[in-house]
């Protein structure tokens, strides 16, 4: 733990910082999967698609940065690198075998709801240790996921 004069507890701060470092492996994670969408969706509606993948990573890498520079700001390490993120991450791998826009949009939407659920878990983690700039940090990042899975799943056809 670096030094530093934030007021909270270093036990308040190392909790904190390990929350952060499992979300930021994760962050980075989602990034790189939806550049993997990006990258390889085909289909009629290829470009709307193709474009809202790449929003959706431009937005999941501000987001990983705001975890990491959060984790530093409290006198921890942000562990961003990818070796330490394919390590870490919990969620569920990519497929790399699909080009289906259908196929994409659930990939997507099912690993932009997983990276979610894990925010919302994160936001009463971090209150009940005392750290309310991190749960509001956590809120600020969910609203922002529920969004853009809101987006990916518009493209999916209604039932």
């Amino acid at each position: 733990m670096h030094q530093t004069h934030n007021t909270l507890s270093e036990n308040i701060r190392t909790q904190s910082i390990e929350l952060l470092n499992k979300h930021l492996a994760a962050a980075i994670d989602l990034h790189a999967q939806m550049k993997q969408a990006h990258w390889n969706v085909r289909g009629p509606g290829f470009m709307a698609i193709h474009e809202l993948f790449d929003k959706v990573a431009g937005d999941v890498e501000s987001y990983s940065d705001l975890i990491a520079e959060r984790a530093a700001a409290l006198g921890g390490t942000a562990n961003g690198t990818v070796q330490v993120a394919a390590e870490r991450s919990f969620l569920i791998p990519y497929p790399l075998d699909i080009a289906d826009e259908r196929q994409h949009v659930f990939a997507v939407s099912e690993a932009l709801a997983g990276f979610g659920e894990s925010v919302r878990e994160a936001i009463g983690q971090a209150t009940a240790f005392g750290d309310a700039d991190t749960a509001d940090l956590f809120t600020e990042i969910s609203r922002g996921i529920d969004q853009q899975l809101w987006f990916v799943e518009s493209h999916a056809a209604p039932r």
